[in-house]
């Protein structure tokens, strides 16, 4: 499929087939178009957990408004942010800098002296707004990509973080879910696969200036 017929494929999958499970080569591929979405200042103060654990799964459903796809999904990723994005955080992600593009400190402080000074003075639901934004566009990657992989998915912001935070012990991770998103194969009987897309017109949605 090219990348608009994989688009119109997509749906938000309300039942998958329990018995397929995602290869490793495909989680491979979640797993690095995760790594390689866009993040505001490339901080990347997101993580992903993925669950692939049944028993772990079903506990779950109970904390997603019952959603099934939580259980019977292949996996379940879960978006993650930062619980404190700190000094040490950005001057981490400006070494990473460094390391890799070799750019000299000189051109390198100034950026990371604003940004670490801009946080600082940021209050703690601002930055909470600001991370799960991040993850919002991960969200939208992963979603692409799922599509253009033949990987079905189902969006969630449905859930209960709190105790998908305590389940996964995503707390002594410094790490507060805040988006899920299980992932597999669609089942047959599912006939929602079957409905039309519907869309408002490009011209309701597009406007070019010229």
């Amino acid at each position: 499929m090219n990348n608009i017929e994989a688009l119109k494929w997509r749906y938000a999958t309300k039942k998958f087939d329990e018995n397929r499970i995602l290869s490793e080569d495909k989680i491979e591929i979640l797993k690095h178009a995760f790594n390689l979405t866009a993040t505001s200042y490339g901080l990347q103060p997101i993580k992903m957990v993925i669950v692939h654990n049944k028993t772990l799964q079903s506990k779950l459903v109970e904390y997603s408004m019952n959603q099934q796809q939580v259980g019977s999904a292949s996996h379940v990723l879960v978006l993650c942010i930062e619980r404190e994005i700190d000094e040490d955080f950005i001057e981490n992600y400006f070494k990473y800098v460094h390391k890799i593009r070799a750019t000299p400190n000189e051109i390198l402080s100034p950026f990371k002296d604003f940004l670490i000074d801009d946080f600082k003075n940021k209050h703690i639901d601002e930055i909470t707004s600001w991370a799960t934004n991040q993850a919002f566009l991960a969200m939208g990657t992963l979603l692409t990509v799922s599509a253009t992989e033949a990987i079905d998915a189902c969006p969630m912001e449905g859930f209960e973080p709190k105790k998908y935070d305590e389940i996964l012990g995503l707390e002594k991770l410094n790490l507060k879910s805040v988006l899920v998103l299980p992932v597999g194969f669609r089942a047959k009987d599912d006939m929602f696969s079957e409905f039309k897309k519907v869309r408002r017109p490009i011209s309701d949605t597009i406007i070019e200036i010229n």
